[in-house]
């Protein structure tokens, strides 16, 4: 929910910020895109850190705003391309003769765009930073599951996000925040 409720404000924020470079001050809408992307970015990381996904005690933090960023590079190359696609074929004149449907079809590629990378930011964040063992064990004490305590323990050690979690611990600068 909490997830949900930081992506709208994102997106308004994106949104927002694209039409206005693009509807107003007619930017071409891969550069628009790529700014209102990035300054939405900024606060869906500050949002998302603080309220929706929360600090691994097993990852240090620079592996955290390396996965986070690392997601964000290939979420704006996403971005880009749909929108690219979106007024692909429409003539340099076309920018300025038929505004409005340049900014139409900016608009159904950035809803396209949206999505695909919603999904991906999800699913590599639920992944890698989300405290899916937390999580986890306080569902096992709270309901009747079929894994044990143990069970869910020994897969927790034997995940991917864990270990690259403990690897980002052995592996920060003496003088690091952990």
């Amino acid at each position: 929910m909490k997830f949900g409720i930081v992506g709208v404000i994102a997106f308004i924020i994106d949104w927002g910020i694209l039409n206005l470079l693009v509807g107003v001050f007619h930017m071409h809408n891969v550069l628009a895109a790529t700014i209102s992307f990035i300054i939405s970015l900024v606060f869906n990381y500050l949002a998302s850190m603080k309220f929706v996904f929360k600090h691994r005690d097993d990852m240090a933090r620079w592996m955290e705003v390396l996965i986070f960023v690392g997601a964000a590079v290939v979420g704006l190359f996403m971005n880009d391309l749909i929108i690219w696609i979106s007024t692909y074929g429409m003539n340099r004149d076309a920018y300025v003769s038929q505004h409005a449907a340049y900014l139409l079809r900016t608009n159904i590629g950035k809803l396209v765009a949206t999505f695909v990378v919603m999904v991906w930011n999800f699913v590599i964040r639920k992944w890698l930073l989300d405290d899916t063992h937390t999580n986890a064990m306080n569902r096992l004490r709270s309901a009747d599951n079929r894994l044990t305590a143990e069970q869910l323990e020994a897969k927790w050690e034997r995940s991917f996000s864990h270990r690259l979690g403990v690897w980002s611990l052995e592996h920060t600068p003496k003088g690091w925040k952990k």
